[in-house]
């Protein structure tokens, strides 16, 4: 019987810099990328031949500028290993050799619709089935041309997508704003790619006001805690406390104000008790001119975040039917 084994790669964006629907070369931030995971299912291979077949996996996605490390999005590539032949050697000890056949899948893993495919025939033998698997994913070409079309296609399908899905994904930002998700919404618009120019401007357009109602939030909250820690004891240890508190309020919430004033009160209040200067210091409020940009760049960071964190796990990909 034939042996089936999956290999799950996700695919993420990221984005901020370029304007126009293109496949070309971009900067780390402007890029769709791709992140190598293995599934549960994947327990018959064995650690070293994971780790070599998602080695290969890399030196192919960083050779098409695809490389990247963020988690959690809807759009993956698969890897399905089928033993075409095994044979081995009556000789002591044993000679396994196998011809493999790996096929690569792009696609949507969320609504199972697969986008681009390719084939691949390998060869491998060794003293045991391990070392032969290791021996024949070791000869995967990454610098085989044949990458580039898979790629490219799976991209153009991939940005197709957003284009198609954008209001869409405009009003899911907007569902999980208002169950106050401000995380999950800016995570949803900044995995936009920025070459599909029309959705991109209005997600980062739309990205912003989310972005203030979060900073908004949170402000109030560090500020809240920055007083109890203050109050609870006016000397340098509260002041230490509530440092911690105020150096995470964004200079540009709605009680930034409130937050310097208690910092300037912090400060008299020390002088006051031993003539020491307090030293800390709140974040600055930037130029006009490069708020926008720390703003996208800020809820970027948010959403990079959102999507390494634990509910990245829980993702369910659909492949059936896929091979």
């Amino acid at each position: 019987m034939k042996k089936i084994y999956i290999l799950l790669l996700l695919i993420t964006y990221s984005n901020v810099g370029f304007s126009q629907n293109n496949l070309g070369s971009s900067n780390d931030e402007a890029r769709i990328s791709l992140l190598a995971v293995f599934p549960q299912q994947v327990s018959k291979i064995s650690e070293e031949a994971k780790a070599v077949l998602i080695n290969k996996m890399n030196l192919i996605t960083s050779k098409y500028g695809i490389g990247g490390s963020t988690a959690k999005q809807r759009f993956i590539i698969t890897a399905n290993v089928i033993e075409l032949t095994k044979d081995i050697t009556p000789t002591t000890p044993a000679i396994y050799t196998y011809n493999l056949q790996l096929t690569l899948y792009i696609g949507d893993g969320i609504a199972g619709t697969l986008f681009s495919s390719l084939p691949i025939s390998l060869k491998g033998s060794g003293k045991s089935e391990a070392k032969a698997y290791i021996m024949a994913l070791k000869g995967l070409d990454t610098n085989d041309p044949k990458y580039g079309a898979f790629i490219e296609e799976g991209k153009t399908k991939i940005i197709k997508y957003y284009n198609s899905k954008c209001d869409f994904l405009l009003k899911e930002a907007e569902m999980l704003t208002s169950k106050n998700e401000f995380d999950a919404a800016i995570a949803t618009l900044t995995a936009i790619p920025e070459v599909c120019k029309d959705c991109y401007d209005r997600a980062m357009s739309a990205v912003a006001p989310i972005y203030k109602q979060q900073i908004d939030r949170q402000c109030k909250a560090s500020l809240m805690e920055a007083k109890n820690a203050w109050n609870q004891s006016q000397d340098a240890s509260g002041a230490s406390a509530a440092s911690n508190y105020l150096g995470q309020i964004d200079p540009n919430a709605s009680c930034y104000s409130e937050a310097i004033a208690l910092s300037n009160s912090i400060a008299k209040r020390i002088k006051e008790l031993d003539q020491r200067e307090w030293n800390f210091q709140m974040k600055q409020q930037q130029d006009d001119v490069d708020i926008q940009k720390a703003t996208i760049k800020a809820a970027r960071d948010i959403g990079v975040a959102y999507g390494n964190g634990p509910k990245a796990n829980v993702v369910q990909y659909n492949v059936y039917g896929w091979w």
